[in-house]
């Protein structure tokens, strides 16, 4: 459990990376306002709100399996 609680964190932070990235891009496209986003940008913001979930779950996790 100890390894877990030390992993954590950084798969936390990794999920974060991952959906400032997906923001990003959808920002991007729909700022542009090309192609891209009519084809892509329903699907980002799903795809970023899913990502967001898993984050939540993953500190909601770690924070009631943490020693005090």
């Amino acid at each position: 459990m100890q390894t877990l609680a030390a992993v954590f964190p950084y798969l936390i932070g990794f999920m974060m990376a991952v959906v400032l990235a997906i923001l990003l891009t959808g920002v991007v496209g729909m700022l542009r306002g090309t192609e891209f986003n009519k084809r892509n940008g329903n699907k980002l913001m799903r795809l970023r709100v899913a990502a967001q979930a898993v984050t939540i779950v993953l500190f909601a996790i770690y924070m009631l399996f943490i020693d005090k």
